[in-house]
């Protein structure tokens, strides 16, 4: 009965160690499945969410480019954006799929974009300044800008800043939330396209004013850039120390005004001169009383 038992045991053995064998290949071909599963469903979602993103992309700025008016600073930023939007999501499905708690890496995500955007409040706020100008487009390219009585050539618009340069040729990088912070007059744009040129004449007091006035009045008869609607204001404006002051105003066409206004003083200067007008130098009258006489009358 010994040996027989003993046959019995050594051949249970085998039996049990086949079982423990058989049962840990099923839950090693289980789990080889299961995790294969997550995996190739990970790399689908990666491959489908990377080319959906990407043809959003392709289409968003297609559609953009097409809007004429819509600045094409912005014409790939919304492009941009829905495709990092959608490599964001499909990150997360793929986590999740792992058994990843997207939910804490959400707030993760959130309490880091807070600290960030805290930290970088002035570069935030150039950015959002630029987004405002970018919009309302105070100007543009090309156009000459007066910010706090300095006057810019912009050059490139940005989210950040916009470089430019002033008209004797220095490059200048000028902070979004400086600009849009302040008054903006924009000179190469006016109402109704046209500008006007004030100037003020002095003549002398022994001159005659009507003299003065025919001269200028045909000045700005034979300049053909000179417009007559808004018609010339040409008068005597006031009555100064030295000199009798004419206010010569008048109107041209917008990109006409600089070289008039130039030609015009040169020309009034020489027409006045040639009729006899004599343009006064300041003067002062000084008395001078000698001690002596000062003695006597005393």
């Amino acid at each position: 009965m010994k040996s027989l038992g003993f046959t019995l045991e050594s051949n249970a053995q085998p039996n049990r160690n086949e079982h423990t064998i058989s049962t840990n290949l099923e839950l090693m071909s289980d789990y080889l499945l299961t995790y294969g599963i997550n995996v190739v469903g990970a790399i689908a979602t990666l491959i489908t969410g990377y080319l959906v993103a990407g043809w959003l992309n392709r289409l968003i700025d297609g559609t953009m480019r097409k809007a004429r008016r819509i600045d094409p600073v912005f014409h790939h930023l919304p492009g941009k954006i829905v495709r990092v939007v959608v490599l964001i999501f499909t990150l997360i499905a793929v986590l999740n799929r792992f058994g990843v708690e997207t939910t804490s890496l959400i707030a993760l995500l959130g309490a880091a974009g807070l600290a960030i955007g805290l930290a970088l409040q002035g570069t935030l706020s150039n950015v959002a300044a630029g987004v405002m100008i970018l919009i309302f487009r105070p100007f543009k390219i090309g156009d000459a800008v007066q910010l706090e009585g300095q006057v810019y050539i912009i050059d490139a618009l940005g989210f950040f800043i916009c470089k430019g340069h002033l008209p004797d040729g220095p490059i200048v990088f000028m902070p979004n939330s400086k600009i849009w912070g302040q008054t903006i007059v924009n000179l190469s744009v006016t109402d109704q396209d046209i500008r006007r040129i004030d100037e003020s004449y002095a003549i002398s007091y022994g001159d005659n004013s009507n003299t003065a006035l025919a001269i200028l009045n045909q000045i700005a008869a034979d300049e053909p850039r000179i417009l007559t609607d808004p018609a010339p204001l040409i008068k005597v404006q006031s009555l100064g120390d030295n000199s009798v002051n004419i206010l010569f105003r008048v109107w041209t066409s917008r990109t006409d005004w600089w070289n008039t206004k130039l030609d015009l003083i040169q020309r009034c200067k020489e027409g006045l001169e040639q009729g006899g007008c004599t343009i006064p130098f300041p003067q002062r009258e000084v008395h001078v009383f000698h001690e002596t006489e000062v003695r006597s009358k005393a």
